[in-house]
């Protein structure tokens, strides 16, 4: 099965509803309608029956619509899961997901609060227990569709720099990628804060491709563009994907080719197909 499109994965203050409003008319492949960080603590409420509101309005089109409930252990998580309820999203974050634990706590609160199975459950990881445990994360209970990486929190933790670079951080982020290639999820990279530098956004979004990452986390309608230039297959990879696929069709399709010059077997092949699968060609 094609792995769903994650290049951009917008979140969106719950509370604000001319946000939400703009974000169904972008071009961003998920909206995280966000009652945690981008909610202060005496808005919650409010917070909450705008996204219900938001949820029951529907029309976000073909995009995911994700909501990031607070914390496992908060005051608040129980009526997080409540008020979605009539109006399912396709997927709650968790932020601080620390252990297999913790996914299992957070699946029986969406029971708990009567969720259907078809809800999955997204997870943060943004600390070190969970960028060392990001595969057990992964693999655990019955719900977990995609980790996300919540590269500000895990910068502070670690008690380094968030710089364009992440020097610091490159083998945090890396574990991110590995644990979640081992649970076979999809993985997206954390958020650039600096909203004025394109040239620095677009070179995370390279540096969080090369790294293996499937999207990027944005906060703000105009990182939207960029995270799905840099994360979508491009023309050039569609190109080679497609001539790849037509040698190996044209060949006996025993063993190895060679495609330009560079050796082909069947994995490659089978890759080009996923590539194609995803892009939707």
């Amino acid at each position: 099965m094609a792995q769903r499109l994650r290049r951009s994965v917008l979140y969106m203050p719950a509370s604000n509803a001319r946000a939400v409003e703009k974000a169904r008319a972008l071009p961003c492949d998920a909206v995280i309608l966000d009652l945690e960080d981008g909610v202060s603590a005496d808005n919650k409420t409010e917070a909450r029956g705008q996204m219900a509101a938001e949820l029951a309005r529907g029309g976000f089109g073909a995009r995911e619509v994700v909501v990031r409930v607070n914390a496992i252990d908060s005051a608040w998580v129980a009526d997080d899961l409540m008020a979605v309820v009539a109006h399912p999203p396709h997927a709650v974050l968790f932020p601080k997901v620390n252990s297999a634990t913790d996914v299992e706590m957070a699946e029986y609160l969406m029971t708990k609060a009567g969720l259907p199975a078809s809800v999955k459950l997204w997870a943060m990881i943004e600390t070190p227990d969970g960028i060392l445990n990001a595969a057990s994360i992964g693999r655990a209970g019955r719900l977990v569709d995609c980790l996300v990486v919540g590269t500000n929190d895990l910068a502070k933790e670690l008690g380094v720099p968030n710089t364009m670079d992440r020097a610091s951080m490159v083998t945090a982020l890396q574990m991110a990628v590995l644990g979640a290639r081992a649970a076979g999820l999809s993985v997206i990279d954390g958020v650039y804060n600096a909203l004025a530098d394109a040239d620095g956004y677009m070179a995370q979004c390279a540096q969080g491709k090369a790294f293996g990452f499937d999207g990027k986390t944005c906060i703000h309608p105009n990182q939207v563009e960029g995270a799905n230039a840099a994360f979508g297959p491009s023309a050039d990879e569609i190109e080679d994907a497609q001539k790849i696929i037509a040698a190996w069709e044209a060949s006996d399709q025993s063993g190895v080719i060679q495609v330009d010059g560079v050796m082909v077997e069947e994995l490659h092949v089978d890759a080009a197909r996923r590539l194609l699968e995803t892009a939707g060609v």
